[in-house]
C-alpha cells in the first residue's frame, strides 16, 4: 500500500471514532441523513435571515416531484444532471426554496465568477439534497421537535475529499468585491479575511451556527488526498468522503457562460510584464553623470579662457611692438550710441529744468494721480484660495475638477482626528476564541470611551452660524450615503474604531460567556474587535456578544482606515487610533458653506479642549479648514516683522542719503525728508500699481503685498541714490540756475535709469505671459510699479529734490531731522509694544537682531569698501588675479549648475505652516500612521455606449468582460503600486450592477401584479407579486433599454444583507445621467498608496495620467464611441500639484522671456554694443544659475513661490549690473581696464548704497517670521539674490568688462553748445581732448 494512502486511512480512522452512531447508523449510497424540516434551531438566538433545520431520516432517498426537479435543475444544476434515469433526492420542496434562497445571498457576491459561483452551490447542494447523503455526512446532535416524534438536526459532521475542498477554495480565492476593492472571502472567512482565509477555514465559517447565516453547526472534515473508502468495522463503517468535480475558474462552467476574468482569477491572466522601475540616475561609469559634464564643462571654458588671453596678449605684444593701434573713426555703432545718449540727455535735461521750475505743482499732479488710481484699492480682491493662486483656469487640472464639480459635486471635506497612547503600555489579551493577542496601547478601554465622548459632543453640538439666526449640527452638513435626503446623527459617515460598536456605549462594555469546544471563558470588547478588523463587513460577529460590525450609518469600516501604524495585518498592535468626519462640500457662494465651516471651527475647539484633558495622550487632528486658518493667522502675525522690516530700511534711507561736510551744518545738509518723499514715491508707485489693476479688476494676492515692495522698493532706491549722489558730486556751474543745475544731472544720471527700468519693465511684461496665475499677476503688478515708480522719480521726486535744494541754498533746517529722534522713538515703542502683544519674548529677539543688523551693516559698508579696493587693484595692477577671479566664477557657476539638478522641485505642505502650527503635528502623524492615500477617481467622460455588450465588456471585470477593460487594466496597475502609486483597485459600479441583475440573486426583481405592477421590488418585501419577477430571465448581458430601465433602480437601492449589491451609498452619485436616462459621466474610485512628499505626489498624477491616457486609447476602440471620449484621474491634489509638472519648463521659459529684453534694450541703448550687452546677459544669467544652485545647498525647493523670486530677482540684477555697464559704456577713460575701474568707483557705491543696503536690512528682520515659507522664500532666497547679485556685479562684472568690453570709442562728438557740459562728468576718451568747459 502506497505510503501517502496508509497515512490518509488512518487520518479517516481517527476521523470516524468522533462519529455518533445514534442518528446516522447507517452509511451507504442512496441513504439520506436527514430529509425536510423540523422548525427552527432554538440554540439560535440570533440569525440574519432565519432558515428552518432539517429533521433527522437515516432512510431511503425520496423520488422528487416535478417542480422539485424543476428547481433543483436552475438551484443545482450538477446535482440534477448528475442524477439517474429515477433520479433521487434526500430534500423536500421547502428545503430546496430555502436553499435557493441561501444561494442567492452567496450568488449576488459570487455570481461575477461562475466557476466559484457553481462550486459553492454545489457545496451546499449535496449536503442537503444529494442522494447518497449518508456516505459522506454523519448527524452528531439531534434534538426533539416538540408535539411530533421527530428529532430536528442541530450538529453534524460532513466529509470532504482535501483535493475536492481545496479546488472549489482556489476557484473562490480570488474573487473581488467591486464596492470595496477587497476580496469577497473577506465575508466569508471570518476573523480569518481573504489573506489568511484557506480551505477549512472558509468551510468551518460556513458551518458556524454563530455567523448570524447557517442555521446550524457543522463540522467539516477534510480527508487528505488517496485515503481509501472507510471500509473497516466499528463506528462509521461506509463513510466516503465527498469526491465530485470542482470547476477551475479558469474554464466555462457551460457554452453560454465563460471562465472567471483575469481579476478574478489568475489562472486567466495572460502573462502579466511589470511595468518598467523608475529610470536609473545618469552615471558615466561609476561617477556622477551631471557633476562629470560640468567639471568637463568648467574644464573647457577655463581652457578657453586661457586660451583667449594668451592669444590676446601675445597679439597685443605684437601689435604694441610693431604697430601703434591706429585711432579709428567711430563706427555706425559708436554714432548710433552717442545720438541716442544725446537725445535722452537733451530730453530729461529740459524735463528736469522745467519739474525744478514748476515743483508744487508737479507734485500736486502727481499726488492726485496716486491718490486718484490708490482708490482702486477699495474694490482690491486678494485671492487666498491656493487653487485660484496657482493652477490656471485653463489649465488640464482646473478643467478636469470643474468637470468632476459639476457631474459629481465637490469632493467631500475630511475633518480627523489622529490619537495616540506614547505614556501607556501594551498589553497581552488572552481570548478564548483567538488566543493570545498583542494590544497596543492606544487600543484599551480608556481610550475608546475617552474617544466615543468626543464623538458623542460632535453628534450633540449646536453651533450658531455667524451672521444668521441658524444653528447647525452635524447631521446638516455631515456626508450620509445610506440617507442622503434626511439625514439623522446615525446616518453621518464617521468612520473609526468606535464605529465597531456602533459609537454605542452599552455594547462597547459587553461581557458574555462564551463556550468553545472542551473551554468556557468570556468575551468582551477585545474579542469583537478581533473578529471585526479581520471581517470589516460581517453583520454578525462569531462571539456570543452577537454585535454587527459594520458602522452606525450602515456601511463597513475598513482597518486601514480607522487605524494605522500596524505591520501586516496584525490590526490589534496598531499604534494609532483615527477619527474621520466626511463632510458635504459646499461652494464658496452657497450659504451652506459658512455652515460648514462653522461646524468645522467647533469640531477644532471640541477637540481642543479634549487634547487639554487628556494629556496622557498625543492627539493630531485637522479641518477642511485648517490650512486657510493657519495661514491666515500667520499672516496676522507677522505683519509686526515686515512692518520693522520696511521701518528699518526706510530708516536706512533717511539716513544714507544725506551728505555732511561739518557737525554745524547736520541739520541743514540732512536729507530725511527727502529720503521720505522718495520712499513716499515707491510706495505710491506701488500703491498706483495696484490700484490700477484693481480698477481693471485684477485680483491680488498676499504673495504679492509681499514681493512687490520689496522688489520696487530696492529699484527705486537705486534710482534715487544714483540721482541723489549725482547731484551731491557736480556741483553748480558759476552762474548755473539751480533748475538748470538739477535738468544737467538729471540728464546726465537719466539715460542710466532709463535702461535699467525699461529693461525690468519689458522683463516683467514678458513675464506676465507665465500661464500660472500667481506669477502672472505679480509681474504684471511688478512691471506697472516699476512704470509708475520712473514716472514719479522723474518727477514728483525731481520736485522734490528742487524744493530741498532751495531750502539747503536758504540754510534751512531740514523739517523732519529736528523731529527725527522723536519719532524713531515712538516708532520704537509702538513696534515694541505691538510686539509684545503678540508675544514678550519677541521684544528681546527685536534688540538682538537691530543690533545684529547694525553689525551687518557695518560690516557690509566695510566690505563694500574692499570689493572696491579690491577690484580698482586688481584691474590696476595685478592681472593676474583677474585671470583666478574670472576662473573662480567660473567655478562657481558650474558648481550651480551641477547643483541646479539637485533642487527638489515642489512644495511640502509642512512648509506652508508656521513651525508652531497644530497641523505641523498632524501632517506628521498622518505621514507615519496612514496605510493609504487619498481617493483617485478615473473619470469618463460623454460618449461611451455602457448599455451595448461590447461597452459593458470594455469597462467590466467580472467573467465575459475584455482582458483590456477599463477596471481590469486598474486592477493590473494596483498590483505594481511603485509604478502606479495605486494602493487599491478601483471600485465599479458597472460589475455590482451586472451582479445586482444577476437572475441567481433577488437584487432586481419587479412586481408582477397589482398596483406596483411593472415597478422595482427591492430584496427585502416578500409581496407575492414579486415571485418569479426577475429583471432578467437567464444570466445574460442586458438589452439597452433594460440597461437604462434598471440603472436607476440599481443606484437607489439601499444594499441590506438580501442584496449587499445595491448600489445607494456606493454608486448614487458615480454616474451623472440627463433626463433621458443618458450616461454623461461615470466615476470609479481607488485609493493611491500614501504620498509623503509633493514629489510623490508629482509622481503619482503622472502615472494616473498616463494610466488615463492608455484606458482612453483602448475605449475609443470600442463599436459606437465618440472621437473625443477621454477618460482623465481626478484627485483633490491633482489640482495643487499639477504646477510641478511643467514649473521648470515654464520657469526656463519665463526667466528666458526676462532675460531677452534685458539684452535688446542694452543693445539698443547702448549703441547697439554687443559686448557690453554679452557681458550683461552673462552677468545675471550666472547670478540666477548661482542662485539656484545655493537653493540646493539652503535646502530651498523650486516651486512657484521661488519663481516669483526669480523672476524678481532678474529685475535687481539688473540694478547690480546695468548701471556699471552703462557707465562703462559711456566712460572716456583710457583703456577698457581704465573705464571698468572708473565705472566701478562712479556707480559701485551707489548700487551697493541703493540695492544691497536697501535690501539687506529689511531682509535680515524676516529670519524672525513666524511663517516657514517667509523665512524660506524671502528671507533665504532674497539674501542669497542679493548677495550673489552685489558680488557679481561689484568684483565679477567689472572683471568682465575688462576683458571683453567694447573697444575704445573714437574722439568724442562735439556736444551743442548747451551741452557740452553733460560730456565732462563721462571722463575723457583715449588720446582725445577734454571737452571745454561751458562758463
Amino acid at each position: 500500500m502506497p505510503e501517502g494512502t496508509v497515512l490518509g486511512t488512518a487520518v479517516l480512522a481517527a476521523l470516524l471514532v468522533l462519529v455518533s452512531p445514534s442518528w446516522t447508523p447507517t452509511h451507504s449510497a442512496g441513504v439520506c441523513a436527514f430529509y425536510g424540516e423540523c422548525g427552527y434551531n432554538p440554540e439560535v438566538n440570533v440569525s440574519l435571515v432565519r432558515s428552518k433545520v432539517p429533521c433527522v431520516s437515516n432512510t431511503a432517498a425520496r423520488e422528487p416531484s416535478a417542480a422539485l426537479l424543476n428547481l433543483l435543475s436552475s438551484v443545482c444544476p450538477d446535482l440534477a444532471l448528475g442524477t439517474a434515469a429515477a433520479p433521487r433526492v434526500c430534500c423536500s420542496l421547502a428545503q430546496v426554496l430555502a436553499l435557493q434562497l441561501s444561494v442567492a445571498l452567496s450568488g449576488a457576491v459570487l455570481a461575477r465568477c461562475p466557476s466559484c459561483a457553481r462550486n459553492f452551490a454545489n457545496i451546499h447542494c449535496h449536503n442537503i439534497c444529494s442522494p447518497d447523503q449518508s456516505l459522506f455526512i454523519n448527524v452528531t446532535r439531534a434534538v426533539p421537535v416538540p408535539g411530533t416524534n421527530l428529532f430536528a438536526v442541530v450538529e453534524y459532521q460532513s466529509f470532504y475529499r482535501q483535493e475536492f475542498a481545496e479546488a472549489s477554495f482556489a476557484s473562490c480565492q480570488g474573487v473581488r468585491l467591486p464596492a470595496t476593492g477587497g476580496f469577497a472571502l473577506d465575508t466569508m472567512c471570518g476573523l480569518y479575511g481573504a489573506r489568511l482565509c484557506t480551505a477549512q477555514r472558509w468551510l468551518d465559517f460556513q458551518g458556524d451556527k454563530s455567523n448570524g447565516l447557517a442555521p446550524l453547526q457543522i463540522h467539516f472534515h477534510l480527508v487528505p488526498n488517496g485515503t481509501g473508502t472507510g471500509t473497516g468495522t466499528g463506528t462509521g463503517a461506509g463513510l466516503e468522503p465527498l469526491y465530485v468535480r470542482a470547476w477551475s475558474c479558469g474554464e466555462a462552467v457551460s457554452a453560454q457562460e465563460q471562465a472567471c476574468s483575469c481579476q478574478d482569477c489568475a489562472e486567466s491572466c495572460p502573462t502579466i510584464t511589470p511595468p518598467p522601475g523608475p529610470k536609473p540616475p545618469f552615471r558615466i561609469g561609476a561617477a556622477d553623470g551631471a557633476l562629470v559634464l560640468c567639471v568637463l564643462l568648467f574644464g573647457l571654458l577655463t581652457l578657453l579662457f586661457l586660451l583667449t588671453r594668451i592669444c590676446h596678449h601675445r597679439g597685443s605684444k605684437q601689435g604694441l611692438t610693431l604697430h601703434p593701434a591706429p585711432v579709428t573713426p567711430p563706427g555706425c555703432s559708436v554714432r548710433w550710441g552717442d545720438a541716442v545718449h544725446r537725445a535722452l540727455v537733451r530730453v530729461f535735461r529740459c524735463w528736469g529744468v522745467f519739474v525744478a521750475a514748476h515743483p508744487l505743482p508737479v507734485l500736486l499732479v502727481a499726488v492726485a494721480l496716486v491718490g486718484g488710481l490708490s482708490a482702486g484699492f477699495r474694490s482690491l480682491r486678494l485671492t487666498t484660495d491656493p487653487v485660484e493662486l496657482w493652477s490656471a483656469p485653463g489649465s488640464r487640472a482646473r478643467q478636469e475638477k470643474a468637470f468632476y464639480d459639476q457631474h459629481f459635486g465637490p469632493f467631500l471635506r475630511t475633518n480627523q482626528v489622529i490619537v495616540t497612547a506614547p505614556r501607556h503600555n501594551r498589553s497581552r489579551y488572552h481570548s478564548v476564541l483567538f488566543g493570545a493577542q498583542n494590544f497596543s496601547a492606544v487600543l484599551s478601554m480608556e481610550v475608546l470611551q475617552a474617544l466615543l465622548q468626543l464623538q458623542e459632543s460632535l453628534a450633540a453640538a449646536a453651533v450658531p452660524v455667524p451672521g444668521t439666526n441658524r444653528t447647525v449640527r452635524l447631521e446638516d452638513v455631515c456626508y450620509a450615503p445610506l440617507n442622503p435626503s434626511n439625514p439623522a446623527p446615525a446616518d453621518c459617515c464617521v468612520n473609526s474604531v468606535t464605529q465597531y460598536f456602533q459609537n454605542n456605549r452599552t455594547r462597547l462594555a459587553m461581557v458574555a460567556t462564551q463556550p468553545h469546544g472542551t473551554d468556557t471563558g468570556t468575551v468582551d470588547w477585545r474579542d469583537h474587535l478581533i473578529y471585526c478588523v479581520n471581517s470589516p463587513l460581517s453583520f454578525k460577529d462569531i462571539t456570543a456578544l452577537e454585535l454587527s460590525c459594520t458602522a452606525e450609518y450602515g456601511g463597513p469600516v475598513f482597518p486601514y482606515i480607522a487605524l494605522g501604524g500596524y505591520t501586516g495585518s496584525e490590526y490589534t498592535e496598531a499604534e494609532a487610533l483615527i477619527i474621520t468626519y466626511s463632510l458635504n462640500n459646499f461652494g464658496r457662494r452657497d450659504p451652506r458653506h459658512m455652515w460648514v465651516l462653522s461646524w468645522e471651527s467647533h469640531f477644532l475647539q471640541l477637540v481642543q479642549d479634549f487634547q487639554r484633558r487628556h494629556h496622557n495622550l498625543s492627539v493630531a487632528f485637522m479641518a477642511e479648514r485648517s490650512l486657510e486658518d493657519e495661514i491666515n493667522r500667520t499672516t496676522a502675525e507677522d505683519i509686526p516683522i515686515f512692518a520693522v522690516s520696511y521701518a528699518l530700511v526706510f530708516a536706512y534711507i533717511a539716513l544714507a542719503l544725506g551728505e555732511y561736510t561739518a557737525w554745524r551744518r547736520v541739520l541743514v545738509e540732512s536729507k530725511v525728508t527727502l529720503a521720505l518723499g522718495g520712499v513716499a514715491v515707491v510706495v505710491g508707485a506701488v500703491f498706483a500699481a495696484m490700484g490700477l489693476l484693481a480698477l481693471l479688476g485684477l485680483p491680488s494676492s498676499l504673495i504679492i503685498l509681499e514681493v512687490v515692495p520689496f522688489l520696487i522698493l530696492a529699484v527705486g532706491a537705486d534710482n534715487i541714490f544714483i540721482f541723489v549722489q549725482e547731484y551731491q558730486q557736480c556741483p553748480r556751474e558759476p552762474g548755473e540756475r539751480r533748475q538748470d543745475h538739477i535738468g544737467r544731472v538729471l540728464g546726465q544720471a537719466a539715460p542710466s535709469l532709463v535702461l535699467s527700468s525699461s529693461s525690468e519693465l519689458i522683463c516683467f511684461l514678458l513675464g506676465s505671459l507665465s500661464s500660472m496665475p500667481a506669477v502672472r499677476t505679480f509681474a504684471l503688478t511688478a512691471a506697472v510699479a516699476v512704470a509708475f515708480d520712473f514716472l514719479l522719480q522723474i518727477s514728483a521726486f525731481v520736485a522734490l529734490l528742487a524744493l530741498d535744494a532751495q531750502r539747503q541754498e536758504a540754510s534751512r533746517p531740514d523739517l523732519c531731522c529736528c523731529c527725527l529722534l522723536m519719532v524713531l522713538t515712538v516708532l520704537m515703542v509702538l513696534t515694541v509694544l505691538m510686539v509684545l502683544t503678540v508675544l514678550m519674548v519677541l521684544m528681546v529677539l527685536m534688540v538682538l537682531m537691530v543690533l545684529m543688523v547694525l553689525m551687518v551693516l557695518m560690516a557690509l559698508m566695510v566690505l563694500t569698501v574692499l570689493m572696491v579696493l579690491t577690484v580698482l587693484m586688481v584691474l590696476t595692477v595685478l592681472m593676474v588675479l583677474t585671470v583666478l577671479m574670472v576662473l573662480l566664477f567660473l567655478l562657481l557657476s558650474c558648481a550651480g549648475l551641477y547643483l541646479m539638478l539637485q533642487v527638489p522641485v515642489g512644495l511640502d505642505q509642512e512648509l506652508a505652516m508656521p513651525k508652531d502650527s497644530y497641523v505641523l503635528q498632524y501632517f506628521s502623524a498622518l505621514n507615519q500612521y496612514l496605510t493609504v492615500g487619498v481617493p483617485v477617481f478615473f473619470v469618463t467622460t460623454e460618449g461611451y455606449d455602457f448599455s451595448s455588450a461590447a461597452g459593458t465588456n470594455g469597462i467590466c471585470s467580472s467573467s465575459g468582460c475584455d482582458h483590456n477593460s477599463l477596471t481590469h487594466t486598474l486592477d493590473m496597475a494596483s498590483r505594481f503600486p511603485n509604478a502606479s502609486f495605486l494602493a487599491l483597485p478601483a471600485t465599479s459600479w458597472l460589475d455590482d450592477f451586472l451582479d445586482w441583475l444577476n437572475p441567481t440573486g433577488r437584487c432586481c426583481r419587479i412586481h408582477r401584479f397589482g398596483n406596483a405592477s411593472g415597478e422595482f421590488c427591492p430584496a427585502t418585501s416578500d409581496d407575492p407579486s414579486c415571485i418569479g419577477g426577475r429583471c432578467l430571465n437567464g444570466t445574460r448581458r442586458p438589452t439597452p433599454d433594460e440597461f437604462r430601465r434598471f440603472l436607476p433602480w440599481f443606484l437607489q437601492d439601499r444594499p441590506t444583507l438580501q442584496c449587499a449589491k445595491g448600489g445607494l451609498g456606493a454608486y448614487d452619485t458615480a454616474v451623472s445621467m440627463d433626463a433621458n436616462g443618458t450616461i454623461l459621466a461615470t466615476r470609479f474610485m481607488a485609493y493611491q498608496r500614501p504620498l509623503r512628499t509633493s514629489q510623490e505626489h508629482t509622481a503619482a498624477l503622472q502615472a494616473a495620467r498616463a494610466l488615463a491616457l492608455e484606458l482612453s486609447r483602448s475605449l475609443r476602440r470600442v463599436p459606437g464611441t465618440w472621437n473625443r471620449f477621454h477618460v482623465f484621474p481626478y484627485a483633490v491634489t491633482h489640482v495643487y500639484y499639477e504646477q510641478y509638472l511643467t514649473v521648470v519648463p515654464e520657469g526656463l521659459v519665463t526667466l528666458g522671456l526676462c532675460l531677452v529684453p534685458t539684452f535688446l534694450v542694452s543693445f539698443l541703448l547702448l549703441g547697439m554694443d554687443l559686448r557690453s550687452s554679452t557681458a550683461t546677459l552673462i552677468t545675471i544669467i550666472m547670478v540666477l544659475v548661482d542662485t539656484v544652485g545655493a537653493m540646493a545647498l539652503w535646502d530651498i525647493p523650486y516651486n512657484a513661490v521661488a519663481l516669483i523670486n526669480l523672476v524678481a530677482a532678474v529685475g535687481i540684477s539688473v540694478e547690480f549690473v546695468s548701471h556699471i555697464t552703462y557707465t562703462f559704456a559711456h566712460s572716456r577713460k583710457h583703456g577698457r581696464v581704465a573705464r571698468a575701474a572708473d565705472a566701478t568707483v562712479t556707480m559701485g557705491s551707489k548700487v551697493v548704497a541703493g540695492v544691497a543696503m536697501t535690501n539687506l536690512p529689511g531682509i535680515a528682520v524676516l529670519a524672525f517670521a513666524k511663517a516657514q515659507l517667509i523665512q524660506i522664500f524671502f528671507f533665504r532666497l532674497n539674501l542669497l539674490i542679493t548677495l550673489l547679485g552685489l558680488v557679481h556685479g561689484i568684483l565679477f562684472l567689472p572683471v568682465l568688462l575688462s576683458y571683453m568690453g567694447p573697444g575704445p570709442r573714437g574722439p568724442p562728438l562735439e556736444l551743442p553748445s548747451g551741452d557740452a557740459a553733460m560730456g565732462e562728468g563721462q571722463g575723457q576718451g583715449e588720446g582725445q581732448v577734454p571737452a571745454p568747459r561751458q562758463g
